[in-house]
């Protein structure tokens, strides 16, 4: 029996892939089609890929010309597969010629002719591209729109922010105004960074408008406002997503899955840690109005974890700052402190302190360490009491995890799916938290000196 195999993404499978597998098949008796992963495929840059990993494997099963189906995970991998499978020929189209001429040691290579005129590249080229709109001073929104030229799907046509650098760069991409009403008659989506204070009246605009919205977290001061705006969302018909970028990278959303699965038992803590000094560097000019607090400008992404691992509900929490400006609540240093059933929880944010910004869940089993800056990480730790049974992890991370937040929010919009990487009630406890403070409940001053 003659085994052949080849490769794909098979993502909007096409007459092309079927003309592909059909050849292939001819090819020997036995047909095995590996299916790439989507964070291979995310590795080599096919970030545009439309379909989830298991809608493209039923793809190929429909078919009906493949005899078994794996799926690619790895680089290297192609030579384990002709070893573990005794495969006789290993082909691909024609537009990889020459790439693969390395398997020839281990067996067979053909490459198959492409069906000419027809490819998912222009199958996804065809779709009408989502009109984006971006909205802030921080720079952070330059960051959004250069990283939308590797998302298929979406393009960056206004933005709105008084920034005069900002402003600049917006000129010369050709893409600048200064009022927010115009950019929603240009765009169908927007990605609004400007002040925490502001998200509510502006998602509202946006939604009344008919416009989707990515916006950076929090998305409401108080968890009733952001529980407002998210039936808001919901009953429109439109996307509301919360900008934690932490949220869309590989190596954060794996350590969850390990963590879930048991890998270091029963959870009992979650730490997390975020600081940067650099966003004060003159304390006498700071407008404390107008820039992010640390609780709002690191509180969304030191909560994540928190939440997603031990739940929203919470038994009790108490919230230490240190206020830098007390009209404005302007922190420069925070810790809350979270208790559970059977776990216990804790975050420290500061712009005014420093501290490792490292994330370590703890377990029954063992704990989780993710090194400073855990919210960028490519890399984490699975520890145990015996050293020789830790495990590392390495993952890639492009563009900080903005690029795979973008391709996420394209995705919800254009399969109209509103169950984001984020569960909403995740994005409402951090609101509720950041509203907690802001308000005083179960706050205690450190700065406050008692009588």
């Amino acid at each position: 029996m003659i085994k052949v195999i080849t490769y794909g993404t098979y993502d909007l499978l096409h007459y092309g892939h079927i003309r592909l597998l059909e050849r292939a098949r001819a090819l020997g008796d036995y047909l095995i089609v590996g299916v790439t992963a989507d964070d291979f495929d995310i590795a080599r840059g096919k970030i545009n890929v439309q379909q989830s990993l298991m809608e493209r494997i039923e793809a190929v099963r429909q078919t009906g010309l493949a005899d078994e189906i794996i799926i690619e995970e790895y680089e290297g991998q192609k030579i384990d597969d002709i070893k573990k499978y005794h495969i006789d020929i290993f082909t691909v189209g024609s537009d990889w010629e020459g790439k693969f001429d390395y398997l020839k040691e281990y067996c067979k290579v053909v490459y198959l002719d492409r069906t000419k005129g027809v490819s998912s590249t222009q199958i996804r080229d065809s779709r009408r591209s989502i009109q984006m709109g971006f909205v802030g001073e921080n720079h952070i929104v330059q960051k959004h729109m250069a990283e939308c030229r590797f998302v298929n799907g979406i393009k960056p046509v206004c933005a709105c922010t008084q920034n005069p650098k900002l402003q600049q760069y917006c000129r010369q991409q050709g893409v600048a105004t200064t009022d927010f009403d115009s950019l929603l008659s240009q765009c169908d989506a927007v990605y609004l960074a400007s002040h925490p204070t502001l998200h509510r009246d502006q998602i509202r605009a946006a939604l009344i408008a008919g416009k989707h919205v990515l916006c950076e977290s929090p998305i409401a001061m108080t968890k009733e406002e952001c529980s407002e705006l998210f039936k808001m969302a919901n009953d429109r018909g439109l996307v509301l997503m919360d900008a934690i970028k932490t949220a869309y990278s590989t190596a954060y959303n794996r350590l969850l899955l390990l963590i879930k699965s048991g890998k270091i038992g029963r959870v009992v803590s979650v730490d997390a840690t975020c600081t940067s000094l650099q966003d004060l560097k003159d304390t006498q000019n700071i407008d404390y109005a107008s820039t992010w607090n640390s609780i709002c400008g690191w509180g969304p992404v030191a909560l994540l974890p928190v939440f997603q691992l031990l739940g929203c509900q919470y038994a009790n929490k108490h919230i230490f700052t240190y206020l830098l400006d007390q009209k404005t609540k302007f922190d420069g240093f925070t810790k809350i402190d979270f208790a559970y059933p059977g776990a216990v929880a804790g975050i420290k944010v500061g712009k005014a302190a420093k501290s490792e910004g490292e994330l370590i869940v703890s377990g029954t089993k063992g704990y989780a360490y993710v090194p400073a800056p855990w919210w960028k990480t490519d890399y984490f730790e699975i520890r145990y009491e015996n050293p020789a049974d830790n495990r590392r992890y390495f993952y890639q991370l492009d563009g900080e995890g903005i690029r795979n937040e973008i391709a996420a929010f394209v995705k919800a919009i254009e399969k109209e799916d509103f169950a984001t990487y984020l569960d909403q009630a995740v994005s409402c406890a951090i609101a509720g938290a950041i509203g907690d403070f802001t308000s005083g409940k179960n706050t205690t001053l450190l700065n406050v000196q008692p009588d």
